[in-house]
């Protein structure tokens, strides 16, 4: 009887487990361990071992010179750190070299010139190599821990989504800025005739609160906060109006600085 054929995954499916990581390092911490290792031991070379922070070179080093150790624990536990940063070398790599890519593409270098480099034949092997190597520097769009499978098509699929999202966050961070720009004159006049408005304890402290955040407000967390200040006043003005059942507004520059900050918090405003 015939195996069933099994399968392959969708080249833009994510990936059902992710792959260990070793993750970040104090790379130079561990060398310099590892260098003090070596001075126990009285590594007669060690004045030669490159810097704590040149890990390439350290282990190099450090490979070259392993037989100066003498203590079998001093052994292990050194192969088992150089082992390690080297797995964390691997894992840095290939995001250096697809930065090293971008950059070149960036200097109109053609994916044949990058074929050799990249140790292969043609320019369409450059550029889906290229391609999956971007994968080391994402995540995910379905689930931010786990990796990208390594396929042009799902590299291409994440790329897209992240751009996606990029221009969702810039097109709400300019409608932000928009309605800030008419908010902001608009809670002006509230100020201007609060006199005229209920001096509710409540309504006085959100008063306060936006007449303190209105002259300087540029970063995004006033801008915030200045909404959330004018949805919380006009609240409770209205709160009042129907518990009441008295008019907040007892001038006429109070009425009409009311509704329209009313008519702004709802959502329905326009330019004032």
């Amino acid at each position: 009887m015939r195996r069933p054929t099994r399968k392959s995954a969708a080249p833009t499916k994510p990936l059902l487990k992710p792959p260990l990581r070793i993750g970040k390092l104090d790379t130079a911490a561990l060398i310099g361990d590892l260098r003090h290792l070596h001075e126990k031991a009285e590594d007669v070379d060690i004045d030669r071992m490159p810097a704590d922070e040149e890990l390439f070179g350290a282990l190099l080093y450090l490979e070259a010179h392993a037989g100066a150790l003498k203590s079998k624990e001093a052994q292990r536990t050194s192969a088992i750190t150089r082992v390690k940063l080297w797995e964390y070398l691997r894992e840095r790599v290939d995001v250096h070299q697809a930065k090293a890519i971008a950059h070149a593409r960036a200097a109109n270098v053609e994916w044949a010139d990058l074929a050799p480099a990249l140790a292969v034949n043609t320019a369409s092997a450059a550029y889906n190599k290229a391609t999956r190597l971007r994968a080391a520097a994402l995540t995910n769009p379905d689930d931010g821990d786990r990796p990208v499978r390594r396929t042009p098509e799902a590299v291409l699929e994440a790329e897209r989504k992240a751009a996606a999202r990029v221009a969702a966050e810039r097109r709400a961070q300019e409608e932000a800025a928009r309605r800030h720009q008419l908010l902001v004159p608009v809670l002006q006049r509230l100020i201007d005739h609060r006199n005229g408005l209920d001096d509710n304890e409540d309504v006085a402290f959100w008063l306060d609160q936006i007449a303190e955040t209105l002259p300087d407000c540029h970063t995004p967390t006033q801008i915030v906060s200045l909404g959330i200040y004018a949805e919380a006043v006009i609240r409770e003005l209205r709160k009042i109006e129907r518990t009441t059942a008295r008019p907040v507004a007892t001038t006429d520059g109070a009425r009409s600085a009311y509704a329209a900050a009313a008519q702004m918090v709802s959502g329905r405003g326009r330019d004032t």
